[in-house]
């Protein structure tokens, strides 16, 4: 009725239609399943794109990203470490002002500091930023040592190129790059080239152990295989940048506050490092020990440390400042992981310019910019 054909030829005329005519009835039956989960599939990954388009209209949008990619060059130095390693350096702010060393952490480059150079330099110091062996414009390590002890003597050469002679600087490093600082104290007289330190986001043993981001699955797993698995991968970061890639990020450095720009800032410090610099770095880490190394800081020493840091908790700052000989002040900054200087270069920038004007007072009154 109606003016439709009968039920049977109905069916078959959308069989037909489906493309389906002539196959046995399982098929018929089977093959619809199949074309839905297709259709859905297509739908997913549709909706994916659509995702994925959104996310990087944001951070192509996103004012605070642009804003930390402004930092503009400054004053270059060429560096050659002890080994002959290649050092790319850069000077900001007025060379008779107070200086600061700035070391940045693993995975990452001089511009990781852009806020705190931006602070600091607008308050009068003189900033030497470098980037570690490596990574950002630095060369690989002559062959291919990225131990710590070679990292302590790149500190030195940094500091020996870029502070006159009879002046000393206030040494910043954040994660390897304070590990860096703590490893050239165990073998350089402290005193004679810094009249401060700050430690900041940092541990100098057992980080394997101490890490809160899988600690059920570190104790189950043997350490030799745990450091490798977590510090010393290989494997490729991918290039593009998508929202599950950061939520992993916010996870394991940074904390509940994070924002799409400082977050997407370090994941392409991370995505440009080589797998390969980063495993050995990871693995010269997950080795070291320097808890013994503290006891050579013997300048007034400020320790910061993010409430949030699941990578190198408070209880490492916390050990650290306990051994120091000349403790200036331990700083636990609030929703705050492992990204300090990017999470709270406001915070961290006041503690260093009040560590230098009320610590360092000699090196205020000197110049201290070298050549």
């Amino acid at each position: 009725m109606y003016g439709l054909p009968p039920m049977r030829d109905r069916r078959r005329q959308a069989v037909r239609w489906l493309g389906f005519a002539g196959r046995r009835r399982g098929a018929r039956r089977r093959f619809p399943a199949r074309a839905i989960a297709a259709a859905g599939a297509l739908g997913g990954a549709a909706a994916s794109v659509a995702v994925e388009r959104r996310h990087l209209r944001r951070i192509s949008e996103d004012r605070e990203y642009a804003q930390l990619n402004t930092l503009g060059e400054g004053r270059p130095l060429s560096v050659r470490s002890a080994d002959g390693t290649s050092l790319h350096v850069e000077v900001f702010g007025p060379d008779d002002a107070p200086s600061l060393l700035l070391a940045h952490g693993w995975t990452e480059q001089l511009t990781l500091w852009a806020s705190v150079i931006q602070e600091l330099s607008a308050r009068g110091l003189r900033l030497v930023a470098y980037d570690l062996r490596g990574h950002g414009r630095s060369g690989r390590a002559a062959g291919g040592d990225y131990g710590l002890q070679r990292l302590g003597e790149d500190v030195e050469a940094v500091l020996a190129a870029s502070i006159a002679e009879g002046s000393r600087a206030t040494v910043v490093g954040h994660s390897l790059g304070a590990m860096s600082i703590a490893a050239w104290a165990e073998h350089h007289d402290v005193e004679t080239r810094a009249c401060a330190a700050a430690l900041v986001n940092t541990g100098f043993g057992g980080l394997i152990a101490g890490n809160l981001l899988l600690p059920e699955l570190v104790r189950w797993l043997n350490q030799p295989l745990a450091k490798r698995v977590f510090l010393g991968s290989q494997a490729p970061v991918p290039s593009l940048s998508t929202p599950f890639q950061q939520a992993v990020i916010r996870y394991c450095a940074f904390g509940p506050a994070a924002t799409l720009g400082q977050l997407t800032f370090y994941e392409r410090m991370l995505v440009s490092c080589p797998p390969d610099v980063r495993a050995a770095c990871g693995l010269a880490m997950a080795d070291m020990d320097l808890r013994s190394a503290v006891v050579r800081l013997t300048v007034p020493t400020l320790v910061v440390a993010g409430a949030c840091d699941k990578l190198t908790p408070p209880s490492h700052a916390h050990r650290i400042a306990e051994a120091l000989p000349k403790l200036a002040q331990l700083i636990e900054l609030a929703d705050t992981g492992h990204m300090s200087p990017l999470e709270r270069p406001a915070e961290l920038s006041a503690a260093l310019a009040m560590l230098v004007a009320e610590l360092a007072p000699d090196a205020a009154g000197r110049g201290a910019g070298a050549g």
